[in-house]
């Protein structure tokens, strides 16, 4: 008895220590830097404990990383701090690797013998390759975008299939992406129907309003990084609604997908993408192949037919700027801008004979525009995101990454096609659907290299690839969870 009473006037000595030593920090950094002090008081306690959450539960850190991919393109649009948030993203995952490490014993390693890996890896180590490019101007910049192009990928393959997650982790991944996209649509009506604040006019004001305010009509961003992001995301989980809407049999359920659908292709339209049409039409189409069932073909095909014959062949609704911004897409021979695209190509085709292995990392878009303006791959403006791979990888990068991303999306269909439980099927074959609209998209758009989209197409194909891991041999539904909003 007076053992366990000395250990507990031990630790009230030792709490009351901590939190003397923390109250006397935050003091100080309040006492020199003000409401900045105040605010890292703040947020020092939070990331200390996300800090030794992920470092005890590696899992935790895939899903900061799902958040902070969102997060991102909140704080960055509401706050004028000029800070390098991308940094998040690396620390994120590097936290969790590291945590990984650590926690090495608790897992198979094994797991890493897996086709998505190693196509990855032989990605990531021709990207490694293109630091030697002699054609480079400034070799530093290769950092900047082997980030996005290679570093996120491959580690976020690795803790997904390292880490043994559960399909309640599934849910909580499907959730969060939903959830953010609702947000994101809900702040779209915002803009458009009460209005802009200080910071996104002086975004416009600053240059953006050049592609964002089109005939005097202005083109819905949200919190993300562009119009066109918000129209990739909007246009990703509508085809995801829509998909869940014809897999469910209670209508209860079929009304809240009926209802999302709804709210996040309002979103879509309000974006004024053009290009995200083919998230939905591509998508569509390549879940109808999927699902291998005449009777869904039927009733897919009986849906989206008139769809595309009214925006097509007819001009209804032309009136409407959203609905006419779509029909130019299946239009494109009549639409100056793409027709210009074309010419640009042509123009770069014959340049980039000299260059099959491109220019080098980081020499196009913003990257190459900061820190090589003068070279001629920076000040040439890519439109989509093999076209950014043509000019820094060359033809022979743009090449393999294709052949990479067709063979990943090939291993899917065939994980995919071996699942018996019904549930599971249906998550998988949404994640395979969206990523094929997402990589048709990127034709015409550099989607797949910006934050959210790529978090969640890097997720996507490493669960993909292990997604029988979780399967179970079933025909019937799983039971209804007690409370969701939707169920997943």
């Amino acid at each position: 008895m007076l053992t366990l009473l000395n250990n507990e006037r031990s630790r009230f000595w030792l709490y009351g220590l901590a939190g003397l030593a923390g109250a006397s920090i935050c003091g100080y950094l309040i006492a020199k830097l003000g409401i900045a002090g105040a605010g890292v008081s703040v947020v020092m306690p939070i990331a200390f404990l996300i800090l030794v959450s992920v470092f005890v539960e590696p899992r935790i850190g895939l899903l900061l990383y799902l958040q902070l991919n969102f997060l991102i393109g909140v704080v960055a649009r509401f706050l004028t701090i000029d800070v390098p948030f991308g940094t998040f993203i690396d620390a994120s995952l590097i936290l969790t690797m590291l945590s990984l490490m650590v926690n090495a014993k608790r897992y198979d390693w094994g797991r890493l013998h897996n086709p998505v890996f190693y196509l990855v890896g032989l990605w990531v180590f021709f990207t490694i390759l293109e630091f030697f490019n002699p054609e480079a101007p400034y070799k530093p910049a290769w950092l900047y975008n082997f980030r996005k192009f290679s570093l996120y990928w491959i580690l976020a393959t690795c803790i997904v299939l390292v880490v043994p997650f559960r399909k309640s982790d599934i849910k909580i991944l499907i959730r969060t992406w939903l959830f953010w996209s609702f947000l994101g649509a809900l702040w779209g009506f915002k803009q458009q129907y009460i209005g802009l604040t200080a910071g996104e006019q002086n975004w416009l004001n600053m240059g953006a309003a050049k592609t964002h305010v089109l005939f005097g009509v202005l083109r819905i961003f949200s919190f993300y990084t562009d119009a066109s992001q918000f129209g990739a995301e909007m246009a990703a989980t509508t085809l995801v609604c829509v998909i869940w809407f014809f897999e469910e049999k209670k209508w209860t359920y079929k009304l809240g997908y009926l209802f999302l659908a709804l709210v996040y292709f309002w979103g879509y339209a309000l974006s004024g993408t053009r290009s995200a049409l083919f998230v939905l039409l591509g998508g569509y189409a390549f879940y109808l192949l999927l699902r291998k069932d005449i009777k869904k073909m039927l009733i897919g095909g009986a849906v989206a037919l008139p769809v595309f014959i009214i925006l097509m062949y007819t001009n209804i609704g032309s009136g409407n700027y959203q609905v006419q911004r779509m029909r130019t897409a299946l239009r494109p021979m009549e639409d100056p801008s793409f027709l210009l695209r074309l010419q640009n190509k042509q123009k770069l085709a014959l340049l980039m004979e000299s260059f099959p292995f491109g220019a080098g990392l980081g020499t196009s878009e913003a990257v190459g525009q900061r820190f090589s303006p003068n070279h001629w791959a920076s000040q040439i403006a890519p439109d989509s995101w093999y076209v950014i791979l043509w000019i820094e990888t060359g033809k022979v990068g743009m090449t393999l990454y294709v052949i990479i991303l067709v063979s990943i999306i090939a291993f899917g269909m065939w994980k995919v096609w071996q699942i018996k439980d019904p549930w599971l099927f249906k998550i998988m074959v949404t994640m395979l659907a969206e990523l094929g609209g997402i990589a048709v998209m990127a034709y015409s758009n550099p989607v797949m290299g910006q934050f959210p989209t790529s978090g969640v197409i890097f997720i996507s194909m490493a669960m993909l690839s292990i997604c029988t891991q979780w399967d179970t041999d079933t025909s019937i539904e799983r039971p209804l969870p007690k409370s969701a909003f939707i169920k997943v």
